[in-house]
C-alpha cells in the first residue's frame, strides 16, 4: 500500500479545511437548535409584520434560556408562505426533553392592507412571557435539530368589532423538528500524529475533520445524512499508512467507530 506523502495531505487539507470541524468531548452534551419561522398564506393583507424580541426554550428540570443564537428583528410573515422559512434562532442547547419552545414579542407589530394602509397590531397585555408551544421532545447532546414554527396569520389577526382595530392573539404550531442528520466520532492512535478523517459515500467526499492531539486523538464529524461511509484516516506524518474503516450512520444517532491504531 502506498504512504500518503506530506505534499497530498496538504494539498487535501486544504481543499477541505473550510468544512471541517472538530469538538471536543466535553461538547457532545450540548444539543444544536435552528429554529424556522413559515406562515400560511393570507390574502386579507398585503403584509403581516411580528416583531421577533427573542427566542426561550424550557430543558426538563433547567430554567427558562433565552437562545443566544436568536436572530430579533421584525418580519413579514407573507415572506414566508408556500414552504419558505427563515431562521430566527441557531444555538447550542442543554441535551435532554426540550418541553417548551417561547416566541417573544415586541410591541411594533402591524399590517399593511390591500388599500396600503398600516394598522397597528394590538397585542394582550398576557403576552410579555412569550408565546408558549409545548414540544415535549428528546433531543441528543452532539446532534443537530431543526425546528419549523408556523405562525398562522389568518388565525392570529382578529378584527376588534367595527373599530377598524386589529388585535394580535398569535396562532403557532410546531410542523417539524428533526434531527438533520448523524455524527460520527472516535479515537486515532498514536493521538501526537494528526489525521485528516473524511467521510466518504460514492466518489464524493460528504464531510471531513481533524484529530485533536490535545484530547488523545479524538475526531467527530458532526451532521452527516444518513446512510453508509467509507472512512478515510489520513495522517499527516508520511512514515504512516492510510486506514480504512466503514460506518453506518442513522438520523439523530452518533455512530462510534473503533479506535484506529495508525502502522508504519
Amino acid at each position: 500500500m502506498k504512504k500518503l506523502t506530506f505534499l497530498s495531505f496538504l494539498i487535501i487539507t486544504l481543499v477541505f479545511f473550510a468544512c471541517s470541524r472538530n469538538e471536543k468531548p466535553s461538547e457532545i452534551g450540548q444539543a444544536r437548535l435552528q429554529v424556522g419561522l413559515t406562515d400560511s398564506p393570507f390574502p386579507d393583507a398585503k403584509e403581516v409584520w411580528v416583531d421577533v424580541k427573542d427566542v426561550e426554550i424550557i430543558i426538563d428540570g433547567q430554567a427558562p434560556k433565552i437562545l443566544d443564537g436568536s436572530h430579533p428583528g421584525l418580519y413579514n410573515l407573507l415572506d414566508f408562505t408556500n414552504g419558505k422559512d427563515t431562521i430566527i434562532a441557531d444555538a447550542m442547547v442543554p441535551a435532554g426533553k426540550l418541553s417548551q419552545i417561547r416566541l417573544i414579542l415586541g410591541d411594533n407589530n402591524y399590517i399593511v392592507t390591500k388599500s396600503n394602509e398600516t394598522i397597528p397590531l394590538k397585542t394582550p397585555s398576557g403576552q410579555t412571557s412569550g408565546l408558549k408551544v409545548q414540544v415535549h421532545q428528546d433531543v441528543t447532546g452532539g446532534i443537530l435539530y431543526r425546528m419549523v414554527l408556523d405562525f398562522d396569520a389568518g388565525k392570529s389577526i382578529v378584527k376588534a368589532g367595527n373599530s377598524g382595530n386589529y388585535i394580535l392573539k398569535p396562532v403557532l404550531r410546531i410542523l417539524s423538528l428533526v434531527p438533520s442528520g448523524g455524527d460520527i466520532k472516535g479515537y486515532v492512535l498514536p493521538d501526537s500524529v494528526g489525521t485528516m478523517v473524511l467521510a466518504i459515500q460514492g466518489t464524493d467526499t460528504v464531510a471531513s475533520a481533524f484529530t485533536d492531539p490535545t484530547a488523545y486523538g479524538y475526531f467527530l464529524i458532526k451532521d452527516v445524512p444518513a446512510g453508509n461511509y467509507s472512512l478515510s484516516f489520513l495522517p499527516a506524518d508520511s512514515t504512516f499508512f492510510p486506514e480504512y474503516r466503514n460506518a453506518a450512520v442513522s438520523l439523530g444517532q452518533i455512530t462510534v467507530v473503533d479506535t484506529v491504531k495508525l502502522h508504519q
